[in-house]
């Protein structure tokens, strides 16, 4: 796996400051979604680029990686918001903030009204309206094989990987990477893998109010970024860090998205940040592949949960395929392991029955509109105006030598 175009220690915070700061400026014109999965180098993986379609439609988004709210003139999502609202329940209040800081909230875990996962890890809701969030898999010796936080710049050669093993994964996107990285997102759903919803800027659900949770969710899917880039709406989505409960749930469930969990937590996500060490992400993989080894899931089959994050979270996958893919009789999308042949409201696309994947047929109908929106977007890139994009190249390679030396600051 190739080293990142970001340094380890190069936070997660500050990698947010530069893309807030400079994600409407764009250092290259990208041609196709073929293109861009030969890229090679990192740093140009990394690199932003002009992508006419989301360019033109950002007034109609909330400010990329900031915290959703409904757009101000967005009468659509004011309307959907008020017919939804009305089935939220009004007695379940915010936990804490965005951030996760519940230092001020006392909640009764053993109770538990709200059915808060982060508390109790529940995940059969206190409401009958509700169902039960996904947190394991129907078939006996099986991985539901997924990966949170893409779609990474960065993640040609662990895609590549992915191709070369004929191993579909569900792929759980945020929509402000989506829409920073639309061809990096074309490639997931043309390869086959299955796309879930991951939030508009990947912070703790329960901390927003019921009208922000709702923008948070409403503007990665339903017509908004994974929509405008893929040609399709997921109906699944995974809260970061897990943190749902009903109130959460009964938002997600009205946009018509259902709730997916993990029973094992690799941790992997906490290397960057210094917290847990790779020998601990390790022993993470280690200890969950001999609770296969064990017979744990011998019954019923299991989700741990993966992220297509940085370099490490990518090679550590890679690193741990051939041992996952020798303990566990299957490993395969969630969507298939449910045997979920519709994955999207949209039907020219689906996914193929637990038994066809497991007999070879890996892939069914696939959907051709990302492939159209690679197709149309070299005719329009090439059709933006002469004087519009050299002047964005040039203000943008200012931007981006003075950016690349203050990253390499940061990294000392």
């Amino acid at each position: 796996m190739r080293l990142p175009v970001f340094s380890s220690k190069f936070t997660p915070n500050a990698a947010l400051v530069v893309l807030i700061n400079f994600s409407a400026v764009y250092a290259r014109t990208a041609t196709s979604e073929a293109d861009e999965a030969q890229i090679t180098d990192p740093v140009e993986e990394c690199t932003a680029y002009y992508y006419a379609p989301v360019t033109d439609a950002l007034d109609g988004f909330p400010t990329i990686w900031q915290p959703a709210t409904i757009v101000s003139n967005d009468t659509e999502a004011q309307s959907i918001w008020a017919n939804i609202s009305q089935s939220v329940p009004t007695n379940i209040y915010p936990h804490g903030d965005i951030y996760g800081d519940w230092n001020d909230t006392s909640y009764n875990v053993a109770e538990d009204p709200d059915c808060w996962w982060t508390k109790s890890l529940c995940t059969t809701p206190k409401l009958s309206t509700i169902p039960a969030d996904v947190a394991s898999i129907p078939e006996p010796e099986t991985m539901g094989y997924g990966f949170d936080d893409g779609p990474n710049c960065s993640h040609n050669a662990f895609y590549d990987y992915l191709l070369e093993q004929n191993q579909k994964a569900t792929m759980f996107f945020i929509g402000s990477n989506v829409l920073d990285w639309p061809y990096e997102a074309m490639r997931a759903i043309d390869e086959g893998h299955e796309i879930c919803a991951h939030t508009w800027s990947h912070h703790y659900m329960t901390g927003f109010s019921s009208e922000d949770a709702f923008a948070e969710l409403y503007y990665s899917v339903r017509m908004k970024a994974i929509k405008l880039v893929l040609g399709v709406t997921p109906t699944c989505w995974r809260p970061p860090f897990g943190d749902v409960d009903d109130r959460i749930r009964a938002i997600a469930e009205g946009l018509g998205l259902q709730t997916i969990i993990w029973q094992y937590d690799s941790f992997d996500w906490e290397e960057q940040s210094g917290n847990i060490t790779a020998a601990q992400v390790y022993t993470n993989y280690d200890n969950f592949i001999a609770r296969a080894e064990n017979g744990t899931f011998n019954t019923e089959g299991s989700i741990m949960l993966t992220h297509e994050l940085n370099n490490f979270t990518m090679q550590t996958a890679v690193t741990y395929y051939p041992k996952l893919k020798d303990t566990f009789k299957y490993l395969v999308p969630v969507g298939v392991a449910l045997n979920k042949t519709q994955p999207y409201v949209e039907t020219n696309y689906s996914l193929p029955t637990f038994d066809e994947y497991i007999a070879g047929n890996i892939t069914t109908n696939s959907s051709s509109s990302s492939s159209s929106s690679s197709n149309s977007t070299s005719s329009s890139t090439s059709q933006s105006s002469s004087a519009d994009v050299p002047l964005i190249q040039t203000i943008s390679s200012i931007l981006l030598a003075s950016i690349t030396l203050g990253i390499l600051m940061l990294a000392v």
